[in-house]
């Protein structure tokens, strides 16, 4: 069972709550199963690897870490401030996402 979200890859999103709350970022990643997604620079995680081929010196990777998609708004394109998502049928008659708070449409 897989829900319909309002956040995709490449949405530039605003973080309601939490430690990084304020904040805006590029979504890098959607886990739809978990409800989560990815955000560029946000929850920010200290990972700890082994050296392998990869990264021969081996330490501590900071990275991003997925945050619950209910923390998270899309930005609207014309105003800038982050706004709720709604769907409608645009003149071609294909679904569309738009800014409830603008009226603009989603890229």
């Amino acid at each position: 069972m897989s829900t319909k979200l309002h956040i995709k890859k490449g949405d530039t999103v605003f973080v309601n709550t939490g430690e990084d709350k304020g904040k805006t970022g590029r979504v890098l990643e959607v886990r739809p199963k978990e409800q989560r997604a990815i955000v560029e620079g946000i929850r920010m995680i200290s990972k700890h690897t082994k050296p392998s081929a990869k990264s021969p010196q081996g330490g501590i990777i900071k990275k991003e870490g997925a945050i619950h998609i209910s923390n998270l708004q899309v930005v609207d394109p014309a105003k800038g401030g982050p706004t709720r998502i709604g769907r409608r049928l645009n003149s071609k008659g294909k679904l569309v996402r738009y800014a409830k708070k603008s009226g603009e449409e989603i890229k």
